[in-house]
């Protein structure tokens, strides 16, 4: 028998994230684990009149392998089957559920970026066709046994905190999810009139425009759980020093105690006490990853604790967190770059400035912004 708690996910994906409508063509793309959720969205979506386009089921040994033994030419390769799917294709659903979390751990990093620059293109499309409201997506969260092993926690644990960040662990989870997407939506209206912000705290010394930028609230349409708003800051603008207290994590790679300082909005030195050549390899993917292309409040009080995923981490209620490589077209950022690494901060003992007034202490919008 089902878990309802999975049954009351899917039927959340497909009415409240996505909003399949009869018609649409609509992919999945989940690990093996995952296929109790990929019944139950199929299920729901032919239930609405949608169509399942395709379903892939991903494997991590299989990805391995093709990073491990492709030669170059096949790994810049894109295929044109795929760049039509893009362009064409309704809706996409992705399942978080790897089987394995460090798959690439091994692979050569010039190997990752090769392939990141490959798809490039496609991820161009895709993030340009969201912007116009052209493509429908959602990324959601399956509990699997690697993930639960990554958080430190035990598997029903994890389940637990799985349902409980979605909120589907409630009577009504499309009404909780309306609240909380009407309590973001004031913060970003107040953020959507603020010109500069200032960072400070420890490990922090921070400045950054943002006016003529767009903040957008994350209230669980695109990443399932929500709970954050985001924008991009003007390109030059990102001046000062930020350490992150949270591993940053790319493709598996553990990356720790990262320092970043920026000039004009550019890093100009990075440092990490783990996984600094990883770090600095990245940095030089292309001219974009040396730019933010995105920064964020963590608004998701029901997420606590740090899990070494960042659809929840990047969620934390009291953190913010910031993205070195592209832009997100619809804030008005223009930075281009072929990798987006959310990177974290806690903001527990900080205060924020927008404008020169104190709007953020503690890890909380002060009551006057809400």
């Amino acid at each position: 028998m089902v878990d309802p708690r999975v049954s009351k996910l899917a039927k959340l994906i497909t009415d409240y994230c996505v909003d399949v409508k009869p018609g649409e063509e609509v992919i999945i793309n989940a690990g093996i684990e995952a296929l109790p959720l990929v019944r139950e969205l199929v299920k729901e979506i032919v239930l609405r009149g949608g169509y399942p386009l395709t379903i892939n089921l991903r494997d991590e040994l299989i990805d391995e392998i093709f990073y491990r033994y492709a030669p170059d030419e096949v790994l810049k390769h894109v295929s044109e089957i795929e760049e039509l799917i893009v362009k064409k294709v309704n809706v996409s659903i992705t399942i978080l559920s790897p089987s394995h979390t460090k798959h690439l751990t091994g692979v050569e990093p010039s190997k990752i970026s090769l392939r990141s620059k490959a798809r490039l293109k496609l991820n161009k499309i895709f993030l340009e066709r969201s912007a116009k409201k052209e493509l429908k997506w959602t990324v959601a969260p399956y509990p699997t046994k690697a993930l639960a092993q990554e958080a430190g926690m035990s598997i029903i644990e994890y389940e637990d905190f799985v349902f409980h960040a979605t909120m589907v662990d409630r009577d009504d989870p499309i009404k909780a999810w309306n609240e909380q997407a009407a309590k973001q939506q004031k913060i970003a209206e107040f953020l959507n009139k603020v010109h500069e912000l200032k960072y400070e705290g420890p490990g922090i010394n921070l400045y950054l425009r943002v006016d003529g930028r767009k903040w957008i609230n994350d209230d669980g349409r695109n990443n399932m759980p929500g709970g954050e708003v985001f924008s991009a800051p003007i390109e030059d603008s990102v001046e000062g020093w930020i350490i992150f207290d949270y591993p940053a994590i790319w493709h598996g790679v553990e990356v720790e105690g990262v320092k970043l300082v920026f000039k004009k909005g550019q890093v100009i030195e990075a440092y990490a006490k783990k996984g600094e050549e990883f770090l600095r390899k990245m940095l030089e993917t292309d001219e974009g990853a040396k730019r933010v292309g995105e920064i964020a409040f963590g608004l998701n009080y029901n997420i606590s604790r740090f899990t070494r995923e960042i659809l929840f981490d990047e969620k934390i209620g009291g953190t913010i967190h910031m993205a070195l490589g592209s832009a997100y077209p619809e804030t008005g950022g223009k930075n281009v770059s072929s990798i987006h690494w959310d990177m974290i901060k806690d903001m527990k003992k900080h205060k924020i400035y927008a404008d020169g007034d104190l709007v953020y202490e503690n890890g909380r919008f002060i009551e006057d912004v809400l």
